[in-house]
């Protein structure tokens, strides 16, 4: 028996062992392999019908009723309480809504604003013989640095640019691995720290407790970005201490091109939670339509105008599909593992030495849920799978990223898209 031969013989055999396998049904599919789950999620079956009701029924018959009679006004925490568990949170902690960026905008630029609340109170007990204490209360020392992972998603630093100089702050691109020292060197000026949880282009996993907990030691606050973890892989957002995180749901939560994000405010900082952008929605009396603003309690502060209740409601339809039994992100991360481990394996049976690079860390505790594979003529060489029907995507000048989505992606996908490409890279 060959090893490719042997190869498909083995997927054939993991699938068929597959506890998840029962899961790809409900989502629409077809010949293509689809490994570009990191960039958009496949659409779950179910989806189109439950959208055609909030049109038809909900906004068709109801219509302005709907905002009561059908959840409508509540839908923002009552989805965050759905999103929550998958990233380590208890209810009443996640609201939906806005974008990615505009989230990230909030958490950040109020992430500096209670260090530095916290900074000038400390300041001012010392002086009449007080104390501060908690994240952020530092010694006194100005907080007026904000950390920014330097390998970053490009929007992220474009936010963490202007929430610096909105705030005063000055801007340090720094790499994961090293913001520990860079803290050790000025943390007593740091008031924030933006990071990716997955590095959107290698899919290198970062220590998200150790890294919280330097950040915290520092008297500073962590704002993570989840937009390639969350749906894949444990997260563990109150069991780790987070202060602020921000995550995408049209990637590992298939919620749709476009749907909206989520924003994360730990319970024991809601009351501080100063958001930039204060809008009606997050108003303690949204009806009340006062001139002055007075902040809801709770994550509702994360709120700012009408939420868009089409896609917010496709991606509540669409995680109906974590409800099956024994659909859990434990589960989903041991087969995003084995997957990417097959993976991995594939490549190096089939792809001849030389002619593609792993940039993806072996280890499991460093790895995400997606491989990036450094060859020449990458751009080329993903036109041409995808022609082939092996869907993945390219990241300039030469990384090809390839998404693993356990609940939908067999290992039968995995063997043929590494036997396609080792066709591709020597035809």
């Amino acid at each position: 028996m060959s090893e490719r031969t042997g190869l498909a013989a083995e997927a054939e055999e993991l699938d068929a062992a597959d506890p998840l396998a029962a899961v790809r049904g409900e989502f629409v599919l077809d010949d293509v392999t689809y490994l570009d789950g990191n960039s958009l999620g496949a659409l779950p079956a179910h989806v189109p019908g439950r959208v055609e009701d909030v049109v038809r029924r909900q906004w068709g018959e109801l219509r302005i009723r709907s905002w009561d009679e059908s959840g409508w006004w509540r839908a923002p925490e009552r989805i965050g309480d759905r999103i929550a568990p998958l990233v380590g949170a208890a209810a009443g902690q996640v609201v939906v809504g806005d974008s990615t960026s505009v989230n990230v905008f909030k958490a950040l630029v109020a992430a500096v604003r209670m260090a530095q609340e916290a900074g000038a109170a400390g300041a001012a007990g010392r002086g009449s013989g007080g104390g501060g204490s908690g994240v952020g209360s530092g010694a006194g020392a100005v907080r007026d640095e904000i950390l920014v992972d330097a390998t970053t998603f490009p929007t992220d630093g474009y936010i963490a640019d202007s929430a610096a100089r909105l705030t005063g702050c000055t801007l340090r691109p720094v790499l994961p691995a090293e913001v520990p020292s860079a803290l050790a060197d000025r943390g007593d000026r740091t008031a924030a720290v933006l990071l990716n949880h997955v590095d959107y282009r290698t899919g290198r996993l970062h220590d998200l407790p150790a890294l919280t907990a330097a950040v915290h030691a520092a008297g500073a606050y962590a704002v993570w970005d989840l937009c390639h973890s969350a749906g894949a892989l444990p997260v563990g957002l109150d069991e780790h201490g987070v202060d602020l995180a921000v995550g995408c749901t049209y990637k590992y939560l298939n919620g749709g091109p476009g749907s909206p994000a989520y924003l994360y405010v730990r319970r024991g900082l809601q009351h501080r939670f100063d958001s930039p952008l204060p809008g009606w929605n997050s108003h303690a009396e949204p009806f009340g339509m006062r001139p002055d603003y007075a902040p809801a309690a709770g994550a509702v502060r994360g709120r700012v105008g009408t939420p868009d209740i089409l896609s917010l409601l496709a991606l509540e339809a669409a995680l109906d599909v974590w409800d099956g039994a024994g659909v859990s992100v434990a589960a989903v991360r041991a087969k995003s593992l084995a997957l990417t481990d097959f993976f991995l394996r594939c490549v190096g049976a089939y792809v001849p030495e030389g002619r593609a690079e792993s940039l993806t860390p072996a280890a499991h505790a460093e790895r995400g849920s997606q491989v990036a594979l450094r060859c020449d003529g990458a751009g080329d060489v993903m036109k041409r799978l995808i022609e082939r029907g092996v869907v993945g995507d390219y990241r300039p000048p030469d990384v090809l990223r390839f998404g693993f989505t356990p609940l939908y992606v067999g290992f039968a996908d995995v063997e043929r898209a590494a036997r396609v490409l080792a066709e591709t890279l020597t035809g």
